[in-house]
């Protein structure tokens, strides 16, 4: 990574899978004069490569992507730069994200419902080393570490809440295989063990609590249908 000079821009990734949604935190981030946008991706797999290949300051990253989520594409760039500063940003306020992405190496998280300033803000702060979560994110987080208080789906590990996103999504284990350069029995296997773990016996149930999570808005179109192979 390089070293800025004190005069330098902060340079941003910026990860967004819509095109006009980009286009309005890139003019909102360069406005401020001290912040650069040196490369823009919509998906997980040009995040990924645009983040590793730039090594920017601070990657602003959004979870809901097609391909590969956020969440996986922070666990695997920490995983090769562990120095690489990420600040997920998102439409999802269930604390089951925030401390997913925490815990893949995310050195913050900004709603998408945030006021404007608040981007800025953490981008800054991230930069700096620091660590950005809103107050009430954080008081959100620390109630849930409370015995007694978890939740089923924080059993999951990285790799099964990946599949488990992306099943609720309405892809095949075929598709997933393939996303996440996995073989088709490994991906049988996580989600044998996802089903175990949320205590459920069909795909159904596991997109009810992925509605009830706030991952998905209503079921996958044909889910139903899908459901009945199993």
């Amino acid at each position: 990574m390089k070293a800025n000079d004190a005069s330098d821009p902060l340079t941003v990734v910026l990860v967004d899978d819509h095109a006009v949604v980009r286009e309005g935190y890139r003019r909102l981030l360069e406005r401020t004069g001290d912040i650069a946008v040196i490369a823009e991706a919509a998906n997980g797999a040009d995040a990924y490569r645009l983040i590793c290949e730039h090594q920017p300051d601070v990657a602003v990253l959004d979870i809901s992507l097609p391909g590969l989520g956020g969440i996986e594409v922070a666990r695997r760039v920490i995983a090769r730069y562990a120095h690489q500063k990420i600040l997920m940003f998102s439409m999802h306020e269930d604390t089951v994200f925030s401390s997913r992405a925490l815990q893949a190496g995310a050195r913050g998280y900004v709603t998408k419902s945030a006021a404007p300033d608040v981007l800025i803000e953490a981008v800054r702060l991230v930069a700096a080393g620091k660590l950005y979560i809103s107050q009430e994110m954080a008081q959100e987080l620390a109630i849930q570490m409370i015995p007694g208080r978890e939740k089923p789906i924080d059993a999951l590990s990285a790799r099964e809440f990946e599949v488990f996103r992306l099943l609720v999504a309405g892809h095949t284990l075929q598709e997933i295989s393939e996303i996440m350069h996995l073989s088709y029995k490994t991906v049988a296997n996580y989600q044998s063990s996802i089903r175990q773990k949320l205590d459920v016996s069909n795909t159904a149930q596991v997109v009810r609590i992925a509605l009830n999570h706030g991952m998905i808005a209503s079921a996958p179109a044909g889910q139903d249908a899908a459901d009945s192979t199993g």
